[in-house]
């Protein structure tokens, strides 16, 4: 069974996760954000310090942004956290920030590829992501392109799975 969980910053969606997956053994956390750095970012340490101590330790991680590629490899549930930090990473290596040509065609491919996995993946996995189209449309260039591209890289994962929740407030919601 595949679910994608979706839901506002701090509305509880990670935690709902990793309960989901709480009592199955040998999970694998597929990281895609940034590493965690205390020196230049300290905040963003301590957000993945928090994420780590709340997850059974053992548990594995892998930090990755090849998360298409990584799928076919694995054998077990997975937890990948998050797709928003997965499609910033992607967006970066296209050169979408930087208006390259061809970007967008090639952000569309990893969002298929993705789905592709995501739909083949014959193991317990639970995606986590965030829902951003809820407020007004930024007035700046990457925070559209961020919340639209995220739009339908939600939209095509959640299609390849099986359930979506939504959790608000620590409340989930099942859509499907």
């Amino acid at each position: 069974m595949r679910v994608l969980i979706t839901g506002g910053i701090r509305s509880g969606k990670s935690r709902t996760a990793e309960e989901t997956l709480s009592g199955q053994d040998n999970v694998v956390y597929l990281a895609p954000g940034p590493k965690a750095d205390p020196v230049t970012d300290p905040e963003w340490a301590e957000r993945i310090a928090r994420h780590q101590a709340q997850r059974p330790a053992h548990w594995r991680t892998i930090e990755t942004t090849e998360v298409a590629a990584a799928l076919p490899t694995l054998d077990g549930p997975v937890l990948l956290d998050c797709l928003g930090t997965w499609l910033a990473a992607q967006l970066g290596e296209t050169g979408a920030w930087d208006s390259l040509s061809g970007w967008e065609s090639a952000i569309a491919e990893r969002i298929e590829a993705l789905a592709a996995a995501w739909r083949a993946y014959p193991h317990k996995a639970v995606a986590v992501t965030n829902e951003v189209g809820w407020g007004l449309v930024s007035d700046h260039r990457s925070g559209r392109i961020f919340t639209d591209w995220l739009g339908r890289t939600n939209q095509a994962i959640g299609a390849a799975s099986d359930e979506v929740w939504l959790v608000v407030a620590g409340r989930t919601l099942k859509l499907t």
